[in-house]
């Protein structure tokens, strides 16, 4: 998710800076509410798990891409699906660029001895990269951000009519190294309950909608948002939040995404 997210302020420099040049975003179809407000930006649903499975699904995909007069790919995602379109459309002689993922850098930092410690090259930095590799340097240098969003009756009734500081927490990452413990999470909660603040705390799946249920149950200004909302209605939460703090996951990226201030904590 985090992934797809950092796209967005990428392409929304890009649709600015040339006006005149359509894009259309390849990924599944769970993203496409990150891109509905981005001019010139159409949405292609990759059905990874129907007509687009496989590799004769890749080929079905490229034919469908294909039917949409293409005329240059930058691949941002750089893995082997995408490497697979990406060359099909080199094949037929359309200009294709991809994204540096940096992996021996990474390597060089994570190391267990001998690490260098060098600053990576921001992801959107890399991004823009992709494009200049195509002909459309980008200048980053003035994010634009989208308004905040209006947010429909289901999400009201959770989240109530905003008179103070919204604060959104997602203490969950996809692996384990990154999630602060549990017994500071909560010391983290507890301490922004006593502000008088409203809180929100974002998860996913059963067990973290529990663990959310007990980090909330002391305090009525703690409201847990897992389960109760569908995604596009917490993306409408999400970009009326004050402050979002959250591991290095999706919600954090999300957040920056929105022009959100966003503060990661690291358990590792």
């Amino acid at each position: 998710m985090g992934d797809v997210a950092m796209t967005v302020p990428v392409l929304r420099a890009f649709t600015s800076q040339y006006p005149d040049v359509k894009i259309t975003m390849v990924s599944k179809g769970f993203f496409a509410p990150f891109f509905d407000d981005i001019p010139n930006v159409d949405f292609f649903a990759a059905d990874t798990s129907g007509r687009h499975k496989g590799l004769i699904g890749l080929l079905r995909m490229f034919r469908d891409l294909k039917k949409l007069g293409i005329d240059a790919v930058a691949d941002l995602h750089n893995v082997l699906r995408s490497k697979i379109i990406r060359r099909h459309f080199a094949f037929i002689g359309k200009k294709t660029a991809h994204l540096d993922k940096a992996r021996a850098e990474k390597k060089a930092l994570t190391r267990a001895e001998n690490k260098i410690f060098k600053p990576l090259k921001p992801v959107t930095e890399r991004h823009a990269e992709v494009f200049a590799m195509l002909g459309f340097p980008i200048d980053l240098s003035q994010p634009k951000f989208p308004p905040k969003q209006k947010m429909d009756d289901a999400v009201l009734a959770v989240a109530g009519e905003k008179t103070e500081k919204w604060i959104g927490i997602a203490p969950f990452a996809q692996h384990e190294s990154k999630v602060y413990p549990e017994d500071l999470m909560q010391e983290v909660i507890d301490s922004l309950a006593e502000t008088g603040h409203k809180i929100f705390l974002f998860g996913a799946g059963q067990t973290e909608t529990q663990l959310l249920g007990t980090f909330a149950s002391n305090h009525q200004n703690v409201i847990v948002v897992a389960g109760k909302i569908i995604f596009r209605q917490e993306l409408q939460l999400i970009s009326n939040l004050d402050v979002m703090l959250s591991m290095d996951s999706g919600n954090a990226h999300i957040a920056a995404m929105y022009g959100v201030p966003t503060v990661t904590l690291w358990g590792a």
